[in-house]
């Protein structure tokens, strides 16, 4: 299987494939973060990096026999954490239509596409008119720790119901890692103040919230409270776990850096869930 990943971030669909044991020949990736094409080249090698999705004109993609065709294009201009989003026409979630554009010049076997459920229902239509299948809610709280609704468009067919694994924060969370030390005393007013707030804090033993990339609330995303009052930030094994990526993925590169790509990915097992009707 030759596979084309739009928007391929930290590769999620690659690990997710890898889970399987769905043999791909040929993984290309399309993306423009230099941290998160180190990470893909340091998990996955042969990995080949085509660059910014807006350059992969006609005869680059008429070289390509793509089986799978995989993106989930930016979500900054559709999620509902923006004000005064633009949808489909801001700047960033716009590039939607290079998934549209790519998928027409190819026609692969099979598609997926991810983004936010909070996106506003005129640019849901937009997208399911586009793709010419209805999408698929699905929160990751069923497999992980995590609440996170997103939207799935695919032509895969779907094997089965998700099973709910019933993970809680209180399976995932490392009781030994110690209070933040250096935490500033604005973040602690802040997270003190939100303290049981469903919205904002990760209370030991609950879902903890959608992690993000750190462009957005970076605060809401990044802390834990404990069940005895300790406040720290979350470890990078945690975020891992919360986006069910396996833990001997190694990220060569700063925490803040790895939580970005973390937060911007998929949740592995979701992915794998959707993928694995590609087997029958």
């Amino acid at each position: 299987m030759n596979v084309l990943s739009l928007f391929d971030g930290l590769s999620c669909g690659q690990i997710a494939l890898n889970n399987l044991g769905i043999p791909v020949e040929k993984y290309y990736a399309s993306e423009i973060k230099s941290h998160a094409i180190d990470a893909t080249q340091y998990n996955f090698p042969n990995t080949i990096q085509l660059g910014d999705v807006r350059f992969l004109k006609s005869e680059i993609l008429e070289e390509l026999d793509i089986d799978l065709l995989l993106g989930g294009s930016p979500c900054q201009d559709l999620s509902i954490i923006k004000q005064n989003r633009k949808g489909l026409e801001g700047d960033k979630s716009a590039l939607f239509w290079e998934y549209v554009r790519i998928l027409k010049s190819l026609k692969p076997k099979y598609f997926l596409l991810e983004n936010v459920a909070s996106m506003k229902n005129i640019d849901k239509e937009i997208i399911t008119n586009a793709l010419g299948v209805e999408p698929i809610l699905i929160n990751s709280s069923v497999v992980s720790a995590q609440h996170r609704r997103r939207l799935y468009w695919t032509n895969i067919p779907i094997n089965g119901e998700l099973v709910d694994k019933n993970v809680l924060l209180n399976d995932i969370v490392d009781r030994d890692e110690p209070p933040q030390e250096n935490m500033s005393d604005k973040k602690r007013a802040f997270i003190e103040r939100k303290r049981g707030g469903t919205m904002y804090v990760r209370v030991d033993g609950d879902k903890s919230m959608p992690i993000t990339a750190r462009g957005y609330a970076a605060w809401n995303t990044q802390f834990i409270t404990m069940s005895n009052g300790i406040i720290r930030d979350l470890t990078l094994a945690e975020y891992q776990e919360l986006q069910t990526i396996p833990p001997d993925y190694h990220f060569p590169c700063i925490k803040s850096k790895a939580t970005d790509l973390i937060g911007d990915g998929w949740t592995v097992d979701v992915i794998a869930y959707l993928l694995e009707g590609m087997l029958k």
